[in-house]
């Protein structure tokens, strides 16, 4: 058994780029191990900003390939295909035999059984997988004609403690790697992984992306536990600080107690957007004038440390004067400034873009009962700051920024937290607003956004959203359910249409509101799907499914849910199936036509007066219920109604032969199964045996 070892050295690769280059080149080498059957004990791949390493251990050195029949031509082909197929396996025709087949009489001929030896198939083959690696990005240098992430430098290639040859474009591969990314004039030649591994961590580096992220957290669990410190879980800035570091050493730092005034928004944006450090926090969960940081090196004189408070120091100071010039500019007079600003072509600018806002938010708080005037001034303001010098350098604090600056102006806390919730949610998880101007101005935001996008056609593909008009959708009925509030959708929709039209924005979809109906429906869908809902559930639920309902449609199939598979669930589906079952049987076979009437007068026998009864009863229930129903009562008065639907089929029959009697007990279950349907859709239902 041998080892395999390849590094490829180069320039720093993005964070981004060097996941997905030791996954998929480590697959593809796995593939090839597979296809040219090549066993292997173990296989891995690791990466740092310079080298890509692969390793494969317990390698057979030699293998041994099996005899096989290959077909060539049929025997009726001209010459020219058999000399063709002769020529390209390196036969002779005496090796051929002819042979049948299900489509005709074809040539084959059976290959020898060999051995081969993996050295020479990765000699053959690994510059073929290299040159098939798609990159994300990727570059040319110099007159190469080699794309890669970053310019390469070497190819370490080794089997066997052998150097495995080949070239790949003006590389040669070799058994030799670079110590120093910075001094290329450090080799050391190297015969297995153990010996490479080693070595490089003796130097203090770590190609082990996992445990260069143990390290990593292992001491900021140190440094913050020694200073009752905190920090936010942040996975992502977490692999991207391991993928930028191989000789990881964690440094506290810390900035002037004075930029604590300025909105820790931009304080734990500066930091972990644009400098990559990690902000931290005390145990009142309050920014701190500390951060950590992960650099490259020990920094045995200090000199990292001071250099990076330096640059934090000037970036605060820029954000600070920003934030002192910005917060004294009047919103008011702002507004007139958006006319400068596109929010996107065919739809006008972002000062149209409030101006319909604004009438829009004023129809939303007529159904939340709120201040129309506040809802109004709050969407006339709410895109102001956008102008501000501190959004235009922090654009991801769009919104949060404008709260700020609305409460340091004097205006009304319901209308800045607003603001500075108007964008949420952002996603599935996000936190959803819940005062209720917040509820407002994040809808009609959303609202205004998505049926602009849908009149001009810039929707999403099946692969595409590059609006994240999927996004905006679920955030609507996220929005909607989380507040426990159903709003007139339907109408805010056709209202917000007609609001582009009054500024002369010409649509150019016809079907605009069936488009948007399907996609919010789906949107709905995907949304019960990922709170567990059953699915059949889901489908009874939308069947006749409208926009103004979201919420009640919602709380019904969750509590449906619920008790679906408990004996509450199961009587109310038995007594539905069986009912439906046997209606739709006698439909089929007696041409009966259902007139919705059911005539108590001609009742026979007593089961049948205790189920009309007892439909009686829920109808009432039903009739007398507005906005407020308890889904779980309605569902608990529906499963009572068992008692009454089984003794009746036990004791009734149905397909009786006088036909006034036959087609009323068919009128009697048909008004069961109408009266069941005022829940929910229960025919899509499964039962529980299916």
């Amino acid at each position: 058994m041998a080892e395999f070892l390849l590094e490829l050295f180069s320039e720093e690769i993005p964070t981004c780029l060097q996941k997905n280059l030791r996954e998929r080149l480590l697959d593809q080498f796995q593939k090839f191990f597979i296809e040219k059957s090549i066993k292997s004990k173990k296989s891995f791949s690791f990466s740092t900003p310079n080298r890509l390493i692969i390793v494969f251990e317990g390698v057979e050195k030699e293998i041994k390939t099996l005899s096989e029949e290959i077909k060539g031509p049929k025997t009726n082909a001209p010459d020219q295909a058999l000399e063709g197929f002769i020529r390209s396996n390196k036969i002779e025709k005496k090796d051929l035999f002819k042979n049948n087949t299900e489509k005709g009489e074809f040539y084959f001929y059976k290959t020898k059984s060999k051995r081969l030896k993996t050295h020479d198939l990765l000699v053959e083959f690994i510059p073929k997988i290299l040159g098939k690696h798609q990159w994300k990005k990727s570059m040319k240098w110099g007159e190469f004609d080699l794309n890669w992430g970053r310019p390469l430098k070497s190819i370490m290639s080794v089997f066997d403690k052998k150097v495995v040859n080949f070239q790949f474009h003006h590389i040669s591969s070799s058994n030799y790697t670079f110590l120093d990314k910075d001094f290329e004039e450090k080799k050391k030649f190297f015969k297995d992984f153990k010996s490479y591994e080693k070595h490089l961590k003796k130097q203090g580096t770590l190609i082990d992306q996992d445990k260069r992220k143990k390290f990593i957290e292992k001491e900021f669990f140190k440094i913050l536990n020694k200073k009752k410190l905190t920090i936010r879980d942040n996975p992502k800035l977490i692999e991207e600080v391991v993928n930028l570091v191989d000789n990881p050493n964690v440094l506290l730092c810390n900035f002037d107690k004075k930029f604590l005034s300025i909105p820790k928004e931009i304080l734990i944006l500066t930091m972990q957007s644009h400098q990559k450090y990690f902000p931290t926090f005390d145990d009142k969960n309050e920014v701190t004038n500390n951060f950590l940081i992960v650099v490259n090196k020990k920094d045995q004189k200090g000199l990292i440390k001071i250099g990076n408070e330096r640059v934090i120091e000037a970036r605060l100071s820029d954000a600070e004067f920003f934030w002192n010039k910005d917060k004294t500019q009047n919103l008011v007079k702002r507004v007139s400034e958006l006319k400068l600003m596109n929010f996107f072509k065919g739809l006008g600018t972002y000062f149209d873009k409030v101006q319909r806002m604004r009438k829009l938010g004023g129809m939303i708080s007529d159904e939340l009962l709120i201040s129309k005037e506040k809802v109004e001034l709050s969407s006339s303001i709410c895109k102001t700051d956008l102008t501000s010098d501190l959004v235009g350098e922090f654009p991801e604090l769009q919104g949060i920024m404008g709260g700020y600056f609305s409460a340091y102006q004097g205006f009304d806390k319901d209308i800045s937290l607003a603001i500075t919730e108007q964008y949420l949610p952002i996603g599935l998880d996000s936190r959803v607003p819940k005062k209720p101007f917040s509820v407002a101005l994040s809808v009609t935001d959303k609202i205004d956004t998505l049926v602009g996008f849908f009149g001009i056609n810039e929707k999403p593909s099946s692969s595409k959203d590059p609006f994240a008009l999927r996004r905006i959708a679920l955030g609507i009925i996220r929005t909607i359910i989380e507040n426990k509030k159903d709003l007139k959708l339907n109408d805010l929709l056709n209202y917000s249409a007609n609001l582009y039209k009054e500024q002369g924005n010409e649509f150019t979809n016809q079907d605009l509101q069936k488009e948007l109906y399907i996609f919010l429906k789906d949107r709905f869908r995907y949304y019960m799907r990922e709170k567990q809902i059953r699915h059949d559930i889901i489908e009874a639920s939308i069947y006749s499914f409208s926009l103004n309902k979201l919420f009640s449609s919602f709380e019904k199939a969750k509590s449906l849910n619920k008790i679906i598979n408990n004996q509450e669930g199961i009587d109310i589906t038995s007594s539905y199936k069986r009912a439906s079952n046997i209606l739709e049987a006698e439909m089929k076979n007696n041409e009966v036509e259902i007139n919705n009437t059911t005539d108590p007068g001609i009742f026979k026998t007593e089961f049948e007066k205790n189920l009309y009864k007892k439909i009686s009863e829920i109808k009432k229930y039903y009739s007398n219920i507005n906005n407020d129903e308890n889904y779980e009562k309605s569902l608990s008065i529906l499963a009572e109604a068992k008692k009454e639907v089984f003794e009746f089929f036990d004791n009734v029959k149905v397909n009786e032969d006088n036909e006034t009697l036959r087609k009323n007990r068919l009128e009697l279950i048909n008004l069961l199964c109408k009266t069941f349907q005022n829940f929910i859709n229960f025919q899509l239902l499964k039962a529980n045996n299916e």
